[in-house]
């Protein structure tokens, strides 16, 4: 009887909370959302499955969990503890940056330089809701690391949260990975509410074509200023354009299928995984996670409207108008931020395609949200 009612004790039902209940259904829903409407399903689908298995309650005598580090006090780290800990680090965020380098054709931004500033522009979402934060009562490191989920960038989000505030990376991971993949359903309204019919038929001109100089030279020069200006995103910023580099080189086709493939795909599934496995129940429901996924909103749609508005406050001063909706791509969220602006448009005209010109503030904001994230570092680290 004593066997018996000790088996039923370490039985995950004897365990099971409420609290658990809940985050198991929300791990549900993710992997409904991949499966069934495609959104962003290469992060959701392993983010959702994590958060299940990170809600199995087990015996604390057991090391199971991204936490567990030690057993019946002798040193003992679980298995997931080992995945984590490349969460932890910081070390999977900039290899999934290498792998995006290798996979991105900057192309679109050199051959249009001023949509730098729409992808600077956009950033304003991560520094206005740094300061939202400190006014509600975060801390400066804490801020910090919840602004930059405004860039729509869940490898920066990750790697500047293990850096200054490690306790709140599962809520702000899972904040930043479920804005992305709601870009078509956040973005449009803002959208709409911003963008005259009038301004959404603007049509440009095609991008110039770029030599292979240019994009050689392009993540090499890229490196050194960004670097300079700030010296925290050179881990982020440098893993990015070496994997260009390899790309565009023509002498490494090998090493940037590798990063851009094999590498890139492990490294997404581990990191996804541990993100959702981080979010047991006794962490990630609490009042301080629930603001960080209201903040991570604020700061994703004002990022998204201040990229609009910079793009119409541009209009006043150029001969040839840019479409302002372009403007929305200025988050990192690349390619899904552009692929929406190019559905947007050809809502009003069908012959007006702008995803090769939402590229170039798309992947401008990659870089200018690895800057932000370098402006942090070198503040609060």
């Amino acid at each position: 009887m004593h066997i018996l009612e000790k088996m039923v004790m370490n039985t995950g039902f004897a365990n099971l909370t409420a609290g658990n209940i809940v985050m198991i259904v929300v791990g549900c829903i993710a992997i409904y959302l991949a499966i069934v409407k495609k959104y962003e399903p290469l992060l959701l689908l392993p983010i959702g499955f994590g958060v299940i298995v990170g809600n199995i309650p087990y015996n604390p005598a057991l090391p199971l969990g991204v936490y567990d580090t030690v057993a019946n006090g002798a040193s003992q780290n679980s298995v997931l503890s080992y995945i984590y800990w490349g969460v932890q680090s910081g070390v999977l965020p900039p290899m999934i940056f290498l792998g995006i380098g290798a996979l991105t054709d900057f192309s679109s931004l050199i051959s249009s330089p001023k949509s730098v500033l729409l992808g600077a522009a956009a950033q304003i979402g991560i520094f206005g809701t740094f300061v939202g934060a400190l006014f509600l009562g975060f801390d400066a490191l804490e801020s910090a690391s919840i602004g930059i989920i405004g860039g729509a960038d869940g490898p920066t989000s990750i790697f500047l949260s293990s850096q200054l505030a490690p306790h709140l990376l599962g809520p702000i991971a899972i904040a930043a990975y479920s804005y992305m993949a709601l870009v078509p359903v956040i973005q449009p309204p803002i959208m709409k509410l911003l963008i005259t019919e009038k301004e959404a038929r603007i049509r440009m001109k095609p991008p110039r074509a770029v030599s292979k100089t240019e994009k050689i030279l392009f993540p090499i020069v890229t490196v050194i200023v960004a670097a300079l200006i700030a010296p925290g995103s050179l881990t982020l910023v440098g893993m990015l354009m070496l994997g260009n580099l390899l790309k565009e080189s023509g002498v490494t086709d090998r090493l940037a299928r590798s990063v851009g493939n094999a590498l890139l795909d492990i490294c997404t599934v581990l990191l996804s995984f541990a993100v959702g496995a981080s979010t047991q129940a006794s962490v990630f429901l609490t009042p301080k996670s629930l603001g960080i996924f209201a903040l991570g909103l604020t700061s994703f749609m004002i990022a998204t409207a201040g990229g609009l508005l910079f793009a119409k406050f541009m209009n006043l001063f150029l001969k040839e108008k840019i479409n302002p909706l372009i403007g929305a791509a200025g988050v990192s969220a690349v390619p899904d931020s552009a692929r929406v602006v190019q559905h947007y448009a050809l809502k009003y005209d069908k012959d007006n395609p702008l995803l090769m010109h939402a590229m170039a503030p798309n992947v401008s904001g990659v870089i200018g949200s690895a800057i932000a994230a370098g402006v942090f570092i070198a503040l609060f680290a």
